[in-house]
């Protein structure tokens, strides 16, 4: 198991402390391997995975020009990619918009992650209750979409806006990503 963990961790997935043991970090780290290389997101460190862990190369930019430091979120694909440095530091699964229809303080409305170019503006240290849930540690980035540590990260879009992180990942996420952080919210390399 430590093998496995020393190879996520060298391409850059979190998968907490390199302990030998598969716990929640590890799992959420192999789903988010499996979701950047195309295979089923069921979280097991199955021999399809380890073998294509072996020969992964780093995902490329979605925004190569983005700048030094900034977080790329791929819609398509449920993951977000930190950059520091100009440099990928960090790939961590997300959950975002369902596209279900929601309703709360009598305005309906899809459950939506909108795309583009944003910026962290505002920052809430802890756990912020808001009208639609409970957000540990929220980044926004937009009005009120934001990127915050979330107890559940299904490998699908299940937020109704934004983007949820593996609760350990939202512990040290918003001390390495500053207000004025650029934001790229896509639909993978297409846009």
């Amino acid at each position: 198991m430590t093998a496995l963990e020393e190879a996520l961790d060298a391409r850059r997935y979190y998968v907490g402390v390199v302990d030998g043991t598969f716990d929640q970090d590890t799992r959420h780290a192999v789903v988010a391997f499996q979701k950047v290389t195309g295979l089923p997101r069921t979280g097991r460190a199955t021999p399809d995975v380890v073998s294509q862990l072996d020969a992964a190369q780093p995902p490329a930019p979605l925004v190569p020009e983005g700048g030094p430091g900034r977080v790329e979120i791929d819609l398509a694909r449920q993951v977000l990619f930190l950059y520091e440095g100009n440099t990928l530091s960090r790939i961590l699964p997300v959950s975002t918009g369902s596209g279900k229809r929601f309703c709360d303080g009598g305005r309906c409305r899809r459950a939506v992650t909108p795309t583009g170019k944003f910026a962290v503006y505002n920052r809430i240290s802890g756990w912020r209750k808001s009208d639609l849930g409970r957000l540990f540690n929220p980044l926004y980035f937009n009005q009120g979409i934001a990127i915050h540590g979330f107890r559940s990260v299904p490998p699908e879009p299940a937020s109704h806006g934004c983007v949820r992180i593996p609760m350990a990942a939202a512990r040290w996420f918003p001390e390495r990503v500053p207000n004025g952080t650029p934001v790229y919210v896509l639909h993978g390399n297409a846009e």
